[in-house]
């Protein structure tokens, strides 16, 4: 019993912990989300690729992933939660230096650090599930990611007044990006006092339940019930809402002539539609199972998406962009929880880190293709495909789930 009290203390101090890094570090993610379109775009004087500064971001996450989730199954997930904060922070930095000097190298290789940050800071959620039995997982998802409900306030009230009444051009966005470096380094001071590490919890409630054993190869563990499914769920789920969110700025400004300050409301409702509803969520997702879930939440992105064509307001975009975060929590915290279900503590960070990768690259891939639509053709392409691409899974996977793969819950 005392073992059982002292290891409840400790999960929940680690939630919060890892909560507030969240709740820290997402406006950095806010920032980037609003701006780093433009960002690209003022430094290097070239509006035709105006998504390879997104996809820049998201295909260095996606490399990262991979190895940064093997490295968490071997050293643990704290040692390489707080390696990314410190990549945040000097990615950051640079871009900061980037947009002082002009220099399109310098403005690359920032983005590619911070994607990388981001690739880490994605298997957070391999953390906040080593902490809690499968019939709480999707729940003990929830609490941590809760915390960027806060940063949803933190981002606009931090960023919003560093943008207003100021001249939109490069040298505006150096502050703004070394304030981010600096918000980096105290999430990694919080990550410090995460003890002991999440996959020691996940052994001890492991081996309570049985689940400890030898790490499958990854072509195995891909190949159980249930796995691949859960991936081709996170991968459009992942991929339409990175790839919408990180153009919206450019919509809202360039297409629908708001100024730059207007975009930190927009991404700011976006995050809270991302993380407000998620403890409720992740228990609505433990209650009815895995398919309703990821079958609801991409039928909301699909609502959402194809609506953003006909609303041009601040505020239309706001509630649409809402729209888009609250069906991917639900549909990817689903889809994360299946996966989690289905791995011991030393195969988890493989597995979402090999998913991680292919959703970053899918988002890349849409960042850039999307951008080129919405420069040539309008808003229109971009609402109409991103539409298309979180509809379509849903046609396979409840079909294909339904018939051969009972629901764990």
């Amino acid at each position: 019993m005392a073992i059982r009290t002292t290891l409840d203390r400790q999960v929940r101090r680690n939630t919060l912990i890892l909560a507030g890094a969240m709740a820290v570090y997402s406006s950095v993610l806010q920032l980037v989300a609003a701006v780093s379109s433009i960002t690209f775009v003022l430094v290097t004087g070239v509006e035709g690729l105006l998504g390879l500064g997104p996809a820049i971001f998201l295909t260095a996450s996606a490399l990262t992933a991979v190895p940064a989730g093997r490295l968490m199954d071997r050293l643990g997930r704290k040692p390489v939660i707080a390696g990314g904060y410190v990549s945040a922070a000097a990615g950051c930095s640079l871009t900061a230096l980037a947009t002082n000097l002009g220099s399109a190298p310098l403005v690359i290789l920032g983005f590619a650090m911070t994607g990388a940050a981001n690739g880490v800071a994605l298997l957070i959620r391999t953390a906040a599930g080593d902490m809690y039995p499968p019939e709480r997982r999707a729940r003990g998802i929830s609490y941590v990611l809760f915390g960027s409900v806060f940063g949803a306030i933190l981002g606009p009230a931090v960023f919003g007044p560093l943008f207003a009444g100021r001249e939109l051009d490069a040298s505006a966005l150096t502050v703004p990006w070394l304030a981010a470096a600096g918000i980096s380094l105290i999430a990694l001071a919080l990550i410090t006092f995460v003890r002991p590490d999440p996959k020691v919890i996940a052994e001890q409630i492991g081996a309570h339940d049985g689940e400890i054993g030898p790490a499958a190869p990854l072509r195995e563990i891909i190949r159980r019930p249930g796995v691949r499914p859960a991936m081709v769920a996170a991968l459009a789920s992942f991929g339409v809402m990175v790839s919408v969110m990180n153009l919206s700025g450019y919509v809202v400004v360039e297409h629908h002539h708001h100024s730059q300050d207007a975009v930190f409301p927009v991404i700011g409702a976006h995050v809270l539609g991302m993380y407000a509803l998620v403890i409720v969520i992740g228990t609505l997702i433990d209650r009815i199972g895995r398919v309703p879930a990821i079958a609801g939440g991409l039928t909301v992105m699909a609502i959402s998406t194809i609506l953003l064509m006909g609303f041009d307001s601040v505020f239309a975009t706001a509630v649409l962009l809402f729209g888009l975060g609250v069906g991917w929590n639900l549909s990817f915290v689903a889809a994360t929880a299946q996966m989690v279900d289905r791995t011991s503590p030393a195969e988890r960070g493989k597995l979402l880190g090999f998913n991680d990768l292919l959703s970053a690259l899918f988002g890349a891939s849409l960042a850039l293709l999307g951008g080129y639509a919405l420069d040539t053709i309008g808003v229109a392409a971009l609402a109409i495909g991103a539409t298309a691409i979180v509809a379509a899974p849903v046609l396979w996977i409840v079909p294909r789930w339904s018939a051969s793969e009972p629901e764990v819950v």
